[in-house]
């Protein structure tokens, strides 16, 4: 590859004794897998560098699935994660890498990433506003076209106090059923603005992106949700941290 790209550390493995084995989110190729040759070697300049949440810049080489990385440089310090915020981190570093195929540009996805990133290390309350956002704008890259201003059945535009139930491949269509997939037109316009004023849009967006990334991610488990549920301790429910069920 000619010339440096902006990237980030998605997830990293030790290969071989002195090297690492990562997987890296850049600005124009998407998701990479890259061998750090040595990069675990005391003496190794990339040691430090070679860790998520740390903007660099990176070259590569090579034509197969894995490539070799010839050179990094952080550009700054890493994003300060700690916290409930790190495994937030690690949910959206997770989401990319189940669900990205390998060298597919993103290059607006790349800038949402950095944008919740910097939002989650700023945050001075809830998380979740950020995640909800980053996730919606995730599945619209990945072409999960849904109109939540209309009515599926009729085209008509939503009402606030009426209820919509989901239907994937179809969209909101109007329903007396009240159940796990219906949601107010007033929850519909929160989730096309991306904007969560209260409690209850936010549990609305998070019901709704559960269900829309569900056939991305499979019957597979994400590790991140599993360590926050061991290590954080669990919380009041209107204080429930982003990543639980």
């Amino acid at each position: 590859m000619d010339g440096w790209q902006r990237a980030f550390v998605l997830h990293g493995r030790p290969y071989s004794e002195t090297s690492l084995l990562l997987d890296l989110f850049t600005e124009s190729h998407g998701r990479i897998r890259v061998l750090a040759k040595g990069a675990r070697s005391k003496r190794s300049a990339l040691k430090g560098a070679l860790q998520p949440f740390t903007p660099l810049l990176v070259r590569w080489s090579g034509r197969g699935e894995v490539k070799t990385l010839r050179s990094a440089e952080a550009v700054s310090l890493a994003l300060p994660l700690s916290g409930i915020t790190l495994y937030c981190g690690l949910y959206v570093n997770e989401l990319l890498s189940r669900v990205l195929e390998q060298e597919t540009a993103f290059s607006e996805l790349f800038f949402d990433y950095l944008n919740c990133l910097q939002t989650l290390a700023a945050a001075s309350g809830s998380p979740e506003p950020a995640l909800r956002r980053f996730e919606l704008a995730m599945l619209g890259h990945l072409g999960y076209g849904v109109d939540f201003l209309h009515c599926a059945g009729s085209g008509e535009s939503v009402s606030d106090e009426m209820t919509y139930s989901y239907r994937e491949e179809k969209g909101f269509i109007a329903s007396m059923v009240i159940n796990q997939r219906s949601f107010t037109g007033r929850e519909l316009r929160a989730l096309y603005a991306r904007e969560f004023p209260d409690a209850d849009t936010l549990r609305a967006a998070k019901r709704f992106t559960r269900m829309a990334l569900k056939p991305f991610l499979g019957g597979k488990p994400l590790k991140s949700q599993e360590l926050f549920r061991q290590f954080i301790p669990k919380k009041p429910p209107a204080a429930d941290p982003a990543l639980s069920d």
